[in-house]
C-alpha cells in the first residue's frame, strides 16, 4: 500500500503542510516513520480522513486556489461492475466522481488509498494516474 509523506497528503488535502502535521500530531490521522524517520501516512488512512476532512466544512483549511481543470487527490472508493466502473475521487474539499470501463480501472491499477488526478472537460471527469 502506498504511504505519503506530511506534505504530500497536506497537497491532497488542500491543506498547508503545517496544518496537516498539526492533525498528526493531534491524532486525527495516524503516521508511521519510515527508515529514514520520516513521518509517513498509510494511504488507505489517508483516503478515509480526507473523507471526514471534507465533511467537516471547516473553512479555515479550505484551499481557496484555482485548481483550473486538474484535480489531484486521492481515490476514495472504487466500485466494480461487469463492464463499468466507478471511482471517486477526494481532491482537498471536492468529491469527484467518475464512470469509466472496469478495463481501465484495471489498466491504471487503480486503488483506494492511491494517488490521482481527476481531470474536467465539460462533463466528463477523466483519470490520470499519478
Amino acid at each position: 500500500m502506498q504511504s505519503y509523506t506530511i506534505g504530500q497528503a497536506a497537497r491532497l488535502l488542500g491543506v498547508s503542510p503545517d496544518t496537516a502535521r498539526r492533525w498528526a500530531d493531534a491524532g486525527r490521522v495516524a503516521t508511521h516513520r519510515d527508515e529514514s524517520g520520516r513521518r509517513l501516512i498509510d494511504g488507505q488512512a489517508l483516503a478515509a480522513f480526507s473523507i471526514e476532512v471534507a465533511q467537516s466544512g471547516n473553512d479555515e483549511d479550505a484551499s481557496y486556489t484555482s485548481a483550473r481543470n486538474a484535480f489531484p487527490g486521492i481515490v476514495t472508493a472504487i466500485k466494480l461492475g461487469d463492464v463499468a466502473a466507478q471511482v471517486e475521487i477526494q481532491a482537498g474539499p471536492h468529491r469527484l466522481v467518475s464512470l469509466l470501463t472496469r478495463e481501465a480501472v484495471e489498466e491504471l491499477g487503480l486503488e483506494v488509498g492511491m494517488q490521482a488526478t481527476a481531470r474536467v472537460k465539460s462533463t466528463s471527469v477523466h483519470i490520470d494516474r499519478t
